[in-house]
């Protein structure tokens, strides 16, 4: 068989990932938080981009006509009549303030000023108070708490050198958490033990056992516990528990979690009274130590929606929040300006390529996420007429299909970015459910069926609660929903509620 070189013509078709595609996918499935990061970054490393907040003047007539990311008003052909008219209003009362001003005899009104009678030493309102700033707290986080406690104490220096790598060591709940973790490889590295960090601060074991024992009575009791036995043992010995208590927390914790409170009271030879006197006065102790300080302040996170959905009239509206975003522009004067230099001429040449891409992808990416919306609204405007109860099944497919983009797309859409609607705040892939049959009506969504499950539970008699099959029995009865009595327990699972037998109320 004879080897021989040919040269041969193909015509063939691929996809071929440019940069600027690769940019456009990118933002595509960035935040909203995570897309302002993205532009900021853009208007320090490019030049000739700006916005209206750094450059006002950036945007000549003749860059006008490119799109404008985030616009604070709609296109013209978008604008509808109101709009034009509140704009004309607004226009003209700032004209009117702006003459009003500058027709002040600003030299009479500082005479005048200091002609007037200086205010007395004494407190008349808020004009000596201390500004607000100094006034601002912050939460004061755990490991903050507990350093302040170390300052107050009187140990040596290796004690407090251990008792700062024990605080350094506490996991999220405030348990001493002393396991290995991995390497950079992915090896398991072997766990610590309170005698490697007694040798690294340079302490004998039992004085290290016993700086433990000093710190776990810190404020809150039972910090840097390493299990839940010993963080409950801690709070009883301060709060000083009978032996009764002391022995059902030692050695019958799994029976109080498991409610078996006969084997208890078998195993102690007491009443069963007993027993549940002993277990509520168990209840009160604190089983998460770091409960009242989260390193995140709750109460100061907020979402902020890319879209809104209201109803005028008849009709759903879609409209995005451009509140915050910045509108892009191409600083025309300087473009022009630096080209003249035939030193610096390429590399302007790339950067307004670089920027009329960028504005060009941010403006796609809006305008795909109100696309992808209005194909949701129209899908689920029953759950935005009467609530959760009424959301349809919806996969990624069935808004591909109809909006005409890959699935890939419509998932990276969907990621991270939330709407507002009258039914509340949600993640956009929050209205994609796999559905559930039903006995004699149309399939229903997973969440609505994860709803009715809590709403049956939250209804149930708390001393004689409902089992996942009884449940099941419930659901198929008065909703003809037909699920397995696993899937009852897998979404309640994913609702984080307990078990029947850990539900039940004794007391």
């Amino acid at each position: 068989m004879g080897i021989e070189m040919k040269l041969q013509f193909k015509l063939a078709q691929q996809l071929v990932m440019t940069p600027q595609l690769v940019q456009a996918i990118r933002l595509l499935q960035l935040s909203r938080m995570e897309l302002v990061d993205e532009v900021r970054k853009e208007l320090d490393g490019n030049p000739v981009l700006a916005d209206e907040i750094t450059d006002p003047r950036a945007r000549t007539e003749a860059d006008r006509s490119l799109p404008a990311t985030n616009a604070a008003e709609p296109p013209p052909e978008e604008r509808i009549g109101v709009t034009e008219r509140v704009e004309r209003e607004t226009d003209m009362n700032a004209r009117e303030i702006e003459k009003q001003v500058k027709e002040v005899d600003w030299e009479q009104f500082l005479e005048n000023r200091q002609l007037q009678t200086p205010l007395g030493s004494g407190r008349s309102g808020f004009e000596e108070l201390p500004p607000i700033e100094q006034s601002l707290t912050k939460p004061s986080t755990l490991r903050d708490h507990l350093l302040w406690q170390l300052q107050m104490s009187d140990f040596v220096e290796n004690e407090k050198q251990f008792a700062l790598l024990v605080i350094g060591n506490l996991d999220e709940r405030g348990y001493l958490d002393l396991e290995g973790g991995e390497d950079s490889e992915g090896n398991k590295r072997p766990d610590l033990t309170i005698l490697d960090l007694a040798h690294e601060a340079d302490l004998n074991e039992e004085d290290a056992e016993e700086v433990l024992k000093m710190i776990q009575r810190f404020d809150p009791m039972g910090v840097a516990a390493r299990d839940l036995r010993e963080c409950l043992v801690v709070q009883a010995e301060v709060l000083g528990y009978d032996e009764t208590e002391m022995t059902i927390i030692r050695d019958h914790l799994h029976n109080v979690e498991r409610r078996n409170f006969q084997a208890i009271a078998k195993a102690l030879k007491i009443e069963l009274e007993e027993v549940y006197d002993a277990v509520q006065e168990i209840q009160k102790l604190e089983s998460i130590p770091a409960r009242n300080f989260s390193e995140v302040d709750e109460k100061t996170i907020a979402i902020t929606p890319d879209v809104y959905v209201f109803k005028d009239g008849e009709k759903w509206v879609v409209s995005d929040n451009d509140k915050g975003m910045q509108r892009l522009y191409i600083n025309e004067q300087l473009a022009q300006k630096m080209l003249k230099d035939p030193k610096a001429k390429e590399f302007i040449s790339e950067k307004l390529k670089s920027a009329q891409w960028l504005i060009r992808a941010i403006e796609q990416r809006r305008r795909t996420i109100l696309r992808v919306t209005d194909c949701i609204v129209e899908k689920q405007r029953e759950f935005l007429e009467k609530g959760v109860a009424y959301l349809k099944p919806m996969i990624l497919r069935d808004v591909a299909a109809a909006v005409g983009m890959h699935e890939s797309t419509i998932s990276r859409v969907t990621s991270n970015k939330y709407v507002h609607t009258p039914q509340g705040l949600f993640e956009l892939k929050y209205f994609f459910n796999s559905s559930i049959s039903r006995v004699a009506d149309e399939d229903i969504a997973s969440e609505s069926v994860k709803q009715a499950i809590k709403k049956i539970i939250v209804a149930e008699d708390k001393s004689n609660p409902l089992s996942d099959q009884a449940i099941v029995k419930i659901l198929e009865d008065q909703d003809g929903i037909k699920i397995a009595r696993r899937t009852v327990a897998k979404y309640r699972e994913m609702l984080g509620i307990l078990s029947s037998s850990k539900r039940k109320k004794m007391f």
